[in-house]
């Protein structure tokens, strides 16, 4: 019996449309198609196909939609997870006028809870992205971002500051954090680190910018047209990164599901995300108080906001380059040690928020390749928002527990200090144990 004529398929077939890209389109050779139950118009076709069909995934890097995406993302945290890191500005704002009735750890809830919906909103947001890619999140983010923005602008009592400034801040920046950062990882493997490095550095720029900005405005137009126009910058640079950031998907490979049991049977992920939450139980500590201890120390009140910003200028190089080591050296060799604090009383304040500032940027910017690098290109998005979701019970108490032992030394910060300290190294020995996992060579690139 005669087979049937082959088949030709058009190119055309092979298109994706919004966020989805051609390989073609890439610049790499692995053009990888699902040709079940169709035939080629040649053998060479066939056997070059089951060639790529058994291929590992190759990513696109230097991809144009790739940096791009590398752009949109800087800016998305640029204006997001960079106000966020400027909450030391609000918590000494809120003490001096609308909330100077209430305790420190009291005002500090309301970080806390924005760092809490941010983290926690990690998982459910991963597992959006992974089905819809990263457009429609993004654009409802920057909605609720900007109007909790304008919402906090108004708002005078105690609960409208949680409400505003907590929840629906936390949800808006994490709308917009996770696709930002999940995209960029879909495009780079050899050099992921480092591209997210550049994409974690405009927190740091934003976090400088913020509070010296801010504190202008607070003293020029008052707090609520200050924190206005903050909200109307944003919402500028949100839309950009709407428009820029984009999603890399090869052919075919969409549908892949992250089942949790899985994930939370992975002993690599659990070491990492256990260590992780020691570390954000103590890591975002210095960037609720430091503004506070600056004024302990009896520093000038106009330069209190500045060494804030001097600590998130830290992170502008804590975020890149240990990144682009973790590349060449290892992302798990970074991030444990990199993860450790640095403190000495011998230096000057300055001076150890540009040190603090570094070193915890690493942790930023090195964990979310880390999580990747042992993830399904298909389910990095879900894997990394449970990652986050996990770390975001320790960081919800963590501010509030170092208020509470501000109280209970009478002002004294030594107690709070040394709590920030101990969980961070805490969490860094772990993060040693899951890179052991991997591969127990103490010195092998991991």
């Amino acid at each position: 019996m005669l087979s049937s004529p082959p088949q030709i398929i058009p190119m055309a077939a092979f298109e994706k449309s919004d966020d989805e890209m051609s390989w073609q389109h890439c610049g790499t050779e692995d053009f990888r198609h699902s040709l079940e139950g169709k035939a080629t118009t040649t053998q060479s076709h066939l056997a070059s196909s089951s060639y790529y069909l058994n291929r590992a995934p190759q990513f696109p890097e230097g991809c144009p939609k790739g940096y791009l995406t590398v752009f949109g993302a800087f800016m998305a945290l640029f204006c997001t997870f960079g106000q966020m890191n400027a909450f030391g500005t609000f918590q000494t704002w809120y003490a001096e006028h609308q909330l100077s009735h209430l305790e420190p750890s009291t005002i500090a809830w309301i970080g806390s809870l924005q760092l809490w919906v941010f983290f926690f909103s990690g998982g459910p947001i991963g597992q959006l992205f992974d089905a819809y890619g990263p457009r429609w999140i993004m654009a409802i983010g920057s909605i609720i971002y900007v109007f909790s923005i304008m919402m906090t602008s108004i708002s005078t009592q105690y609960y409208q500051y949680l409400l505003a400034h907590g929840v629906l801040f936390g949800l808006g920046v994490g709308m917009l954090f996770y696709p930002s950062l999940s995209s960029v990882s879909t495009y780079f493997s050899k050099y992921r680190a480092t591209a997210l490095g550049v994409v974690a550095s405009g927190s740091s720029f934003g976090g400088v910018m913020y509070p010296i900005m801010l504190q202008r405005l607070f003293q020029l137009v008052g707090f609520g047209w200050g924190v206005r126009i903050s909200g109307l910058i944003s919402g500028a640079v949100c839309c950009v990164a709407v428009f820029t950031v984009t999603r890399y998907a090869p052919p075919k490979q969409r549908g892949a599901t992250c089942r949790l049991l899985e994930t939370l049977t992975d002993s690599r992920f659990v070491l990492l995300a256990t260590g992780s939450s020691f570390v954000a139980l103590g890591l975002f500590i210095p960037f609720f108080f430091i503004v506070d201890y600056a004024r302990d120390l009896m520093i000038p009140a106009r330069m209190t906001f500045i060494v804030l910003a001097v600590m998130n200028a830290g992170g502008v190089v804590g975020r890149i380059a240990p990144a682009y080591l973790s590349d060449k050296l290892g992302r798990f060799n970074l991030l444990a040690p990199r993860s450790l604090p640095v403190r000495t009383p011998l230096l000057p304040l300055m001076l150890f928020a540009a040190t603090y500032g570094f070193t915890s940027g690493a942790f930023i910017s090195v964990i979310t390749p880390c999580v990747a690098q042992i993830s399904d290109i298909r389910q990095i998005g879900s894997r990394i928002g449970i990652l986050y979701s996990i770390i975001s019970f320790p960081a919800l108490v963590g501010g509030p527990a170092a208020g509470a032992l501000l109280e209970a030394d009478k002002g004294q910060y030594t107690g709070l200090i040394l709590f920030a300290g101990l969980t961070v190294i805490a969490g860094s020995v772990l993060i040693l144990a899951a890179k052991l996992r991997i591969d127990s060579r103490l010195f092998a690139r991991v």
